[in-house]
């Protein structure tokens, strides 16, 4: 789902105003950035937390020609599910969409 299916999800879901739900997607997704970059923590419950995590500098290798390569130190985004998404997910309950009927064993 892309950020802009997202907002007509919620258009039609709640008939909100489209200009409205653009405004508190953008919003909420430049919120959640800007805790990132003061590396706090992100916790949304019975969906999941976001942290960043840091990877050091390391020397890797150019696949194609050997040759050594500096990587610098870098910020990651990390994505750690929460236990009731989880559940519902392995559950089914999250996807509507399921077409397979158990009736035709």
């Amino acid at each position: 789902m892309t950020k802009s299916q997202l907002i007509e999800a919620i258009v039609a879901a709640r008939g909100y105003p489209r200009k409205a739900v653009e405004v508190a997607v953008n919003s909420i997704f430049d919120g959640m950035v800007e805790a990132l970059q003061r590396d706090d923590r992100i916790e949304i419950r019975g969906f999941g937390n976001f942290t960043v995590r840091r990877y050091k500098e390391y020397v890797g290798r150019n696949p194609k020609t050997g040759d050594k390569v500096h990587v610098p130190e870098k910020l990651m985004p990390f994505f750690k599910v929460g236990k009731e998404l989880r559940e519902r997910i392995n559950d089914g309950e999250a996807y509507a969409g399921d077409d397979s009927d158990d009736d035709d064993e």
